[in-house]
């Protein structure tokens, strides 16, 4: 076979970059050809996401590939799209936007969970849908917003939508709204009857790697459109016997299971059962992961700082301060150096003053964090746990590794950085050669390091 191009369009909270993506049979090369950026919005007291300036990021680097391809006589064999979860995005009959989609980090949903459960009891709910409670879940979202809109797609949807014209709903985003049941894999009835939503105002169900629709000839396929289903499947291992810790602005710590778990103790544990590929569920926990660091980072003027040099500042300091970077004051606050602050004063902790304490005590407390949690899913786990997989941008901070090994107990594999943007691009071969062994691609085209305890 020749090589094959895929456009692997991976958009975070806040950040987005597109990847031009080779597969020459044997392994995948990428090459990043766009990176953006697209703040929050503030908008009279409330946090939105720009939109329309996310596609056209993202379209116009899908454009320029094409472009740059059609120069050498190949061609661009399809197109992938990943992004957060939780938010949606409301369009009109006519295709335009009916407003700026929420920006999950905004208050209009605090509370939100309490006043659900006057509708449904929250074991019943948890039951139903198996899904950790956060307050901004898709199902509180829409509760609180009560949206008039035509259509409701979740984000990499929309986007696909506004490339491609057709209306789909992918099943590992959808999973994350606590909205599907965990028996029919659709939109749980129940709970749309408290919305006051039609099935109809959501787009069809798709698995990853079917097919969307069309942009300019080129298929658009559905791929793991959660960005951490999309990293999980990028993950680099030959057996089962790991957790995985997807580390970015936030740290998703879990493990591949063929069957969900909604039991007694995963509720007691508040754990999370997502949509994975060919079936299978990725039970985790959201752990707030790199946000306290880039916010104290940004504060103390330091976002042009390399991250390595910030992290060799741990060595600076003495500080044994532990926080929990779960606890809701780090929510957003409006100075996270004076919410942490805030924080030790109530709790009788010595509180960070300089740049190198606080990060200290951030990366300390989300290594803690991460032991503290991975001993919860082990009891509920359907497999042993012998190494942590740590993916994403977080595994390049060797410091953090090292300290994750040290919590954990556990040889910690770090890389690859990349793994959202490959698992993109492994569901288009999968969807483009059938019969494809995703984890022996993903071996051959990654490379790793290992810390030991």
């Amino acid at each position: 076979m020749g090589v094959s191009y895929h456009i692997a369009a991976d958009l975070g909270a806040t950040s987005g970059r597109v990847i031009l993506a080779s597969f020459d049979g044997r392994k995948v090369t990428m090459e990043e050809i766009s990176r953006f950026r697209y703040p929050m919005l503030p908008i009279v007291g409330h946090l939105f996401w720009n939109l329309p300036q996310i596609y056209q990021e993202v379209k116009a680097a899908i454009d320029s590939a094409i472009a740059r391809l059609s120069s050498t006589q190949h061609t661009l064999s399809s197109i992938g799209i990943d992004t957060w979860g939780c938010d949606v995005a409301y369009f009109n009959t006519d295709g335009t936007l009916a407003g700026l989609p929420y920006c999950y980090r905004d208050t209009h949903t605090e509370g939100a969970v309490g006043r659900f459960a006057e509708k449904m009891p929250l074991k019943e709910l948890y039951g139903r849908t198996g899904i950790q409670f956060m307050d901004f879940n898709t199902l509180f979202q829409l509760d609180t917003i009560r949206p008039k809109a035509d259509r409701i797609l979740f984000m990499p949807d929309a986007i696909a939508y506004m490339l491609t014209g057709e209306a789909v709903t992918e099943f590992t985003v959808a999973s994350t709204s606590q909205m599907l049941n965990l028996s029919t894999g659709d939109f749980d009835e129940r709970l749309l009857e408290i919305l006051g939503l039609e099935r109809s105002r959501f787009g069809r169900m798709i698995q990853p790697g079917e097919t969307v629709g069309r942009y300019q000839g080129i298929p658009v396929i559905a791929v793991a459109g959660h960005d951490t289903a999309s990293a999980v499947i990028g993950i680099p291992t030959p057996d089962t016997h790991y957790a995985y810790l997807s580390c970015g602005t936030w740290a998703l710590l879990g493990v591949e299971s063929p069957v969900p778990n909604a039991g007694d103790k995963a509720f007691e544990y508040n754990f999370t059962n997502e949509g994975g590929i060919d079936g299978t569920t990725r039970l985790l926990k959201n752990i707030c992961g790199m946000w306290l660091f880039e916010r104290v980072r940004h504060e103390l003027g330091h976002d042009d700082t390399d991250v390595a040099v910030l992290a060799a500042m741990c060595d600076d300091s003495d500080i044994d301060t532990i926080i929990n970077p779960d606890d809701a004051a780090f929510a957003n606050p409006p100075s996270m150096t004076e919410a942490i602050g805030q924080y030790c004063a109530a709790k009788g902790l010595r509180a960070p003053e300089t740049l190198a304490e606080y990060i200290r005590v951030i990366f300390r407390s989300l290594a803690a964090r991460v032991a503290e949690v991975l001993g919860l899913l082990r009891e509920i786990s359907p497999d042993s746990i012998e190494r942590l997989h740590v993916i994403g941008g977080g595994s390049h901070n060797a410091r953090l590794m090292q300290m994750l090994a040290k919590a954990t107990g556990l040889p910690v594999i770090a890389g690859p950085a990349e793994s959202t943007a490959l698992g993109n691009v492994l569901v288009q071969l999968k969807s483009a050669y059938k019969g494809c062994d995703l984890r022996q691609i993903a071996i051959k085209s990654t490379e790793t390091t290992t810390y030991l305890p």
